[in-house]
C-alpha cells in the first residue's frame, strides 16, 4: 500500500503506549492496532484530528505516501 501509517514512530518519539492512546482518544485497543499496523482500510478525520490532538502532530505526520 503507497500510504504507510506512522503511528508507532509518532507514539514512541513522545512515549505514549497504545493503552494511553487509547483512552486518551476514545477508540477500542482493537481499532488502533489496525491502525497502527497498517491494516486499516479508512481512517474518519475525527479520529485523525483526536490522535493529532493527543500526540501534538499534523496528520502528515501520521500518514506518509511511499511511492511503490
Amino acid at each position: 500500500m503507497p500510504i504507510r501509517v506512522r503511528l508507532e514512530e509518532q507514539m514512541k518519539a513522545r512515549g505514549v503506549s497504545l493503552t494511553e492512546l487509547s483512552e486518551r482518544v476514545g477508540l477500542t485497543l482493537a481499532n488502533l492496532s489496525i491502525l497502527k499496523t497498517g491494516k486499516a482500510k479508512a481512517v474518519r478525520f475525527s479520529t485523525l484530528e483526536a490522535i493529532c490532538e493527543v500526540l501534538q502532530c499534523q496528520p502528515g505526520d501520521l500518514l506518509v505516501f511511499e511511492d511503490e
